[in-house]
């Protein structure tokens, strides 16, 4: 280990592209874009004195199935669509940058659609009937699987191995908890950085810190 304040930082993708597309109105943005924004997003969490470890990068590979939609019948090639070729292109270009490590996961098919919450609720109030349902209105239902186990896993090794001083996780929920327990045992300056996601107040026993670098929503509230 050198000398001063070693860092890791550890980003759940999936929460981190979602909260990318509101604070930056990023939706059209390119691979390119995103993962410059990334890269700066992290710089900032860096001080003169802070040595960059590394930047953890978790992620699922995304679908590559076909599926037929229930409503329109109509053939969906999963592997074809913008999400997917988003997603492979974005993971190419943080495979160029410096000190980005990938953690690929994956995701599991249920092989089950499922109804938007919205229509839903209109279903069960009889507002409309199955045959009003339209081919936005449903989903093929997926699940992530080892993301949060590769997130938790190398939290440990980054503090048994005494790799770092602080690690700092940018994520949006508690699954962190027990690897955050540790970690903090064994010495670690713990930070979560939720991109101004408001976070249960629970969590703040848990952790060291609260810092957010991206750019503030407008609508933020501080507490």
């Amino acid at each position: 280990m050198v000398n001063g304040v070693n860092v890791a930082i550890l980003i759940d993708g999936g929460f981190f592209l979602k909260r990318y597309r509101k604070l930056f109105n990023g939706y059209g943005h390119t691979p390119q874009e995103v993962s410059k924004a990334l890269v700066k997003m992290c710089n900032d969490h860096l001080s003169p004195k802070d040595y960059l470890y590394r930047i953890f990068y978790y992620d699922c590979l995304p679908l590559i199935k076909k599926a037929h939609n229930p409503v329109s019948k109509k053939a969906i090639d999963f592997s074809k669509s913008d999400a997917a070729s988003f997603r492979l292109n974005f993971f190419e270009e943080l495979k160029k940058k410096r000190k980005i490590a990938l953690r690929l996961g994956y995701l599991k098919s249920t092989n089950n659609w499922i109804i938007s919450p919205e229509r839903t609720k209109a279903l069960l109030k009889g507002i409309i009937s199955i045959d009003d349902l339209e081919e936005r209105d449903v989903s093929f239902q997926i699940q992530q699987k080892s993301v949060d186990m590769k997130i938790g896993l190398d939290i440990a090794s980054l503090a048994h191995k005494e790799r770092v001083n602080k690690i700092i996780l940018i994520s949006g929920d508690g699954d962190f908890v027990p690897a955050a327990k540790l970690a903090r045992r064994e010495g670690i300056d713990f930070v979560l950085d939720p991109m101004w996601n408001n976070i249960d107040q629970s969590l703040f026993e848990h952790i060291d810190g609260l810092k957010s670098t991206s750019p503030k929503p407008n609508n933020h509230k501080t507490k």
